[in-house]
């Protein structure tokens, strides 16, 4: 693999792969929550910060682990040496069946979805085909020719991926700064928006709605870590993956928190929570621009889903490639284009894979419901993971002292134990407050176990 990638490069895959359609859609479902709970209107921005904040300690901890191993595959080399293979291969598979394929085609969905606002045929109701019970509409099309020209772009080259990587990173971060500019010195806005800030009573029933709205929140953070499996083909990856975690993860905190800090000042929590199809964001800019605000939100919306689906598009290919050199995963993936030095077989795989659970039709086309529990069902299995990277973290302290650390966490162990700490919290009440898609996200995990053995047969043979 060449290494191509720099600093600059580094951070806008972390910003890029985390900002898409969660930010524009996730809060008003974080609202209903907050709303209906009585959880107190203050805590609808609360609960971004805190998001931020386990998030940021996380990529600190991740900066360390990246700096020490710098190896391609990123979080499965991480997970592999604190523990063994068996680890590494079940965060892989789970990246590869749910995670970072899930999110290509719920955010494929959701461009597809926008685009709808400008082109009158694009839209779930307009049906191409009808096969008994199977049906292609033109929202699946497009979101199909979507990932199909984005993995094509990034068969080409690391260099032009990084480059879309990088336009429409800028130009979506663009577009919510002016957002946030607009949005905080509007007139039609109120600051009485923000009252109670806090509920009367902190129950259980309180604390496990609290983490079910976290969940809605991690799911429009999460993809902070794929930047770690480019570490191959990052210059100077030592110094440049852990300032990219950190500079990304920060920058993105920032943006969210202030953006939701807009919607509640414009619109009152009730009216933020009953919004229709999630679209808060094109609610709010209605309210700031009129008319044209919906468009305007549409475009923004459009250069996001674009960006951030190629930042998953290139990034995942990586993992896969490397666990197919260890002979964990089909045998093809672990071959790279000869000229480009790209991972051609893999990113094929991932498209395939991708198209395959959009045209099931299971993402974005029945409404509110399957939306959100999309997000419980992801975040649960991304935090189980990216939790147990950290104990990985404090596991290699112990067992591998004599591993190089360029770069040390900051705090040790207080920042790595925080994470651990309110991680371990979330998931116990996202369990409690959403049992159904946290446990299906663990039985995605376990049907991982028949597969790893069946490749680690042929690893003895």
């Amino acid at each position: 693999m060449k290494k191509e990638l720099g600093l600059l490069d580094a951070t806008m895959i972390v910003m890029g792969a985390m900002i898409g359609s969660g930010i524009f859609l996730a809060p008003s479902l974080i609202a209903g929550i907050v709303y209906q709970n009585g959880l107190g209107a203050g805590n609808f921005v609360f609960i971004w910060i805190v998001g931020g904040v386990l998030t940021l300690c996380g990529a600190l901890s991740y900066g360390e682990l990246a700096a020490s191993l710098p190896r391609a595959g990123g979080q499965y080399v991480f997970l592999k040496e604190a523990f063994t293979p068996f680890f590494g291969f079940l965060y892989g598979w789970t990246l590869f069946t749910v995670i970072q394929t899930g999110f290509i085609a719920a955010v494929a969905v959701a461009f597809a979805n926008y685009l709808g606002v400008f082109i009158g045929w694009i839209g779930q109701a307009k049906v191409l085909v009808q096969l008994g019970g199977f049906t292609l509409s033109t929202v699946q099309l497009v979101a199909i020719l979507l990932i199909l020209l984005l993995t094509w772009v990034n068969a080409r080259g690391l260099r032009e991926g990084a480059f879309v990587q990088n336009l429409f990173t800028l130009a979506k971060v663009a577009a919510m700064l002016a957002l946030i500019g607009f949005g905080l010195f509007s007139s039609r806005g109120r600051w009485g928006h923000f009252q109670p800030l806090m509920p009367a009573a902190v129950t259980g029933s309180v604390l496990a709605a609290f983490a079910v709205a976290m969940s809605k929140a991690l799911f429009a953070y999460d993809s902070w870590n794929t930047v770690t499996f480019v570490a191959e083909e990052t210059r100077d990856p030592v110094r440049t993956l852990p300032r990219a975690l950190v500079l990304g993860t920060l920058g993105v905190t920032i943006l969210y928190t202030l953006v939701n800090v807009v919607y509640l000042f414009i619109l009152p929590l009730g009216q933020a929570a009953a919004v229709a199809d999630q679209r808060i964001a094109a609610q709010v800019s209605q309210v700031l621009f009129g008319p044209v605000g919906v468009s305007l939100i549409a475009i923004a919306i459009l250069i996001s889903t674009f960006g951030c689906d190629n930042g998953l598009i290139l990034s995942g290919p990586r993992l896969y490639h490397a666990m197919a050199k260890d002979r964990l995963f089909f045998a093809s993936i672990a071959t790279l284009d000869p000229k480009r030095g790209t991972p051609v077989r893999s990113l094929q795989y991932q498209a395939v894979w991708g198209v395959i659970l959009v045209l099931s039709g299971c993402l974005g086309s029945r409404g509110a419901k399957l939306y959100s529990d999309l997000l419980t069902f992801t975040s649960f299995a991304s935090l189980l993971f990216n939790t147990l990277t950290v104990v990985g973290l404090l596991v290699l302290r112990k067992r591998r002292p004599e591993l190089p650390r360029p770069y040390k966490v900051l705090a040790y162990p207080l920042i790595p134990f925080l994470y651990l700490a309110v991680g371990a919290f979330f998931l116990v009440y996202i369990a409690i407050g959403d049992p159904w898609n946290s446990g299906l996200g663990f039985i995605v995990i376990l049907s991982g176990i028949p597969m790893y053995l069946y490749w680690k047969r042929g690893l003895r043979a």
